[in-house]
């Protein structure tokens, strides 16, 4: 019998026998009811987009027939007795006992990030917990995005921000700088993946005009750290570069470079995640540092001052600037790794359209001395410089110069390096990257902004 049918004769009936306690399909307590009392079972029987699995679950669910008569009645989990798992009409129950929606662990990118390494078994037991059943192979209850915590955050802290911004870089402890909504030159890898859409919002691309074809291209990145200003490598403003181009715009609020206007993302419990769309800055002025170019690859740091004023969004903030050197033995935490971002080039050896990051493990600068030495004799690294990577297939590099290596300290992340240059061969073993280190630095960059 057709189970709109039931469903209707159900109806009509006036008496309702004593009720049971029974066990759902999904092994929690229920009551045994008649089919028109049990709610979420009616939701999945008026739906017209019923899955198999959702047939299977109804039928599953019949514990009984009311006395007397063929209409039937079904195991209901009250909304108070459904737990991590239940998944009725898609429809379940996190293990914090928000209702959320039963997907691929794929379309759920808080769970997801929980299972990357490091793995804690706090992380690892919550993804346990929030295991579902679905026609997808690995479900999780996933709850909705937290669309209005975003916008609460915002209003309080983002009006804020955008009145108190000035072309001087925030205080590290500020609650205006190295701040994301979302709780990662050429990055090379398996290990390189994309950001999620709202990561890293201090992350700029410089647009170049070439002298020859006036045409546009994306070369370098840069790291917003004021509402004026963009820091970036000195040979991505200086030297060899301005022979065929010139520093032209810069670009805030991007995300996926093939496409024009708001880039949009699937977001986890459904619906899209869109960005404001990116915003390109005339460049009012460009600083290399000074001393850029007297020593082979040293001293590879530089400003860009924009026109206007860059805004606070959820998609445009400033990173903080280093609070301490957190290369000097001292200070440097147990298993240091840092996270360099850019559109540089893939493992494939082409140039990735959207945003992507990659996590580099902290290299001493004497051990990177001493594998650059028997190489590349010639290079000869200082105190203004840091090495990160050395693995097999991972690495920053072309077209990724001058983008931010980050480091989540406090809660805020901070901007440790300038990403310099590497090896030709990218993401080769036992050859780190070279980045510049930010704060030994702070002066020359403090010295030189103006309001």
């Amino acid at each position: 019998m057709n189970l709109i049918i039931v469903a209707v004769i159900s109806t009509c009936v006036a008496v309702v026998y004593g009720n049971t306690t029974c066990q759902t399909p999904n092994g929690r307590s229920g009551q045994c009811i008649t089919l028109t009392e049990c709610k979420p079972l009616v939701e999945i029987i008026n739906n017209p987009k019923k899955t198999n699995q959702d047939v299977v679950l109804l039928q599953k669910s019949k514990c009984g027939a009311i006395e007397g008569s063929l209409v039937p009645k079904v195991c209901c989990p009250s909304e108070s007795q459904a737990g991590p798992g239940d998944s009725l009409n898609g429809a379940c129950r996190t293990p914090n006992g928000e209702i959320g929606k039963c997907v691929s662990i794929y379309s759920c990118q808080y769970i997801s990030n929980m299972l990357k390494p490091p793995v804690s078994n706090e992380n690892l037991s919550f993804v346990q917990k929030s295991k579902c059943e679905s026609s997808e192979q690995y479900s999780v209850c996933c709850r909705p995005p937290p669309v209005t915590e975003v916008k609460t955050k915002y209003s309080a802290v983002g009006g804020t921000c955008q009145a108190q911004l000035t072309a001087f870089p925030p205080e590290p402890n500020s609650s205006c700088c190295g701040e994301m909504v979302a709780v990662g030159n050429k990055i090379v890898g398996a290990g390189g993946e994309a950001t999620m859409i709202d990561e890293h919002p201090w992350t700029a691309l410089i647009e170049y005009l070439n002298i020859m074809d006036s045409t546009i291209s994306l070369s370098c990145g840069g790291s917003l750290i004021s509402n004026k200003y963009v820091l970036t490598a000195a040979h991505c403003i200086a030297g060899k570069v301005l022979q065929t181009y010139t520093p032209n715009k810069v670009r805030l609020g991007e995300f996926d470079t093939s496409n024009d206007g708001k880039d949009c993302v699937a977001a986890a419990g459904g619906g899209e995640d869109c960005t404001d769309g990116a915003i390109s800055f005339n460049i009012e002025k460009i600083i290399p540092h000074p001393k850029y170019g007297q020593t082979a690859k040293r001293n590879d740091i530089g400003l860009i001052r924009i026109q206007g004023t860059a805004p606070y969004t959820d998609f445009i903030r400033p990173i903080c600037l280093p609070s301490k050197d957190l290369t000097l033995p001292e200070n440097t935490p147990p298993s240091f790794s840092m996270s360099a971002v850019g559109w540089g080039k893939t493992e494939f050896k082409i140039r990735s359209d959207v945003k992507v990051q990659i996590s580099l493990p902290f290299v001493k600068l004497d051990k990177c001395q001493s594998e650059y030495g028997g190489r590349h004799s010639s290079i000869s690294l200082g105190t203004g410089q840091l090495c990160a990577g050395g693995l097999s297939g991972q690495d920053s590099c072309k077209g990724d110069s001058g983008g931010p290596l980050v480091y989540e300290y406090q809660s805020k992340f901070q901007l440790v390096g300038v990403i310099s240059f590497g090896p030709a061969d990218c993401g080769k073993e036992g050859l780190p990257g070279i980045y510049t280190n930010v704060y030994q630095y702070l002066d020359w960059i403090k010295s030189v902004i103006v309001q």
